[in-house]
C-alpha cells in the first residue's frame, strides 16, 4: 500500500508543473527583457542615461532578487488572492514565480548587453545609426546567444521553484512528492516525481544548449 502508484495524480501533477514552469517562463522573459533593456539604456553610459530611473530600477531588481522564493510566496499571498482568487492551485503560484524570475532575468540581460563590444556601438553612432537601430540591429543580435543561455538557466530555476511552490499547495510534482510521497509514506511517488522533474530539467537544458549553439555565430 505504501508503494502504490497513482498514475492519474502523477499526470495531473506533471501537467500543473509544465503549466507553471512555461507560463511563468514566457511572462518572465517578456518582462525581464524589457526591464533589462531599461536597465541598460538608462545607466550612466547607456543610450538614454537617466540616473533616477536607473537607480530606482536597480533598487527594485536587487530587492526582488534578494528575497528567497519561499518567503516571497508568503509575502505575495494577499496579492495572489486578489489576482487569482485563490492561494491554492497552479495559477496561484504564477504571481510569485513571475515576480521572482523577471528581475533575475532582467539582471542577466543587462550583463549580456554590457558584454556587447562597445567599439561596435560607438562605430554605429559615428555612422549615424539611431539608438533604436543600435538596439535592434546590434545590441539584441549580438547578445542573442547569452540571452538564450540565460533563458535556459531561468527555465531550470523556475522548475525548481515550482517544486517549492507545490510543497505549500500550488500543485505540481513538488506537491505530489510531499503530499503523496512524504506525508503518506509512499516513497515510490516521491521517486517518480523527482525523476519527472529531472527529465523536464534535462529536456529544457538540452533544447536551450541547442538553441545557443545555433544562434552563436562566433
Amino acid at each position: 500500500m505504501g508503494n502504490q502508484i497513482d498514475w492519474e495524480s502523477i499526470m495531473i501533477a506533471l501537467r500543473d508543473t509544465l503549466f507553471m514552469s512555461f507560463t511563468s517562463l514566457i511572462a518572465a522573459i517578456v518582462l525581464g527583457l524589457l526591464l533589462g533593456i531599461l536597465l541598460y539604456i538608462t545607466q550612466d553610459d547607456g543610450l538614454y542615461p537617466n540616473r533616477f530611473i536607473s537607480r530606482t530600477l536597480n533598487f527594485l531588481v536587487n530587492i526582488l532578487r534578494s528575497i528567497p522564493f519561499i518567503i516571497l510566496l508568503f509575502i505575495l499571498l494577499p496579492l495572489t488572492k486578489v489576482l487569482v482568487g485563490s492561494i491554492l492551485g497552479a495559477k496561484a503560484a504564477l504571481p510569485a514565480l513571475i515576480i521572482s524570475s523577471a528581475p533575475f532575468y532582467a539582471r542577466m540581460c543587462m550583463v549580456a548587453f554590457n558584454e556587447v563590444d562597445k567599439g561596435t556601438i560607438e562605430a554605429s553612432k559615428a555612422m549615424g545609426a539611431s539608438n533604436w537601430q543600435i538596439m535592434t540591429k546590434i545590441l539584441l543580435p549580438e547578445a542573442k546567444p547569452a540571452l538564450f543561455s540565460n533563458m535556459t538557466i531561468m527555465g531550470v530555476t523556475l522548475i525548481g521553484y515550482t517544486a517549492m511552490a507545490g510543497a505549500i499547495g500550488a500543485g505540481g510534482l513538488g506537491h505530489l512528492a510531499y503530499l503523496y510521497g512524504i506525508a503518506r509514506n509512499n516513497p515510490t511517488m516521491t521517486y517518480i516525481a523527482t525523476f519527472l522533474i529531472l527529465v523536464i530539467v534535462f529536456i529544457v537544458q538540452m533544447i536551450g544548449d541547442r538553441i545557443v549553439k545555433t544562434t552563436d555565430k562566433r
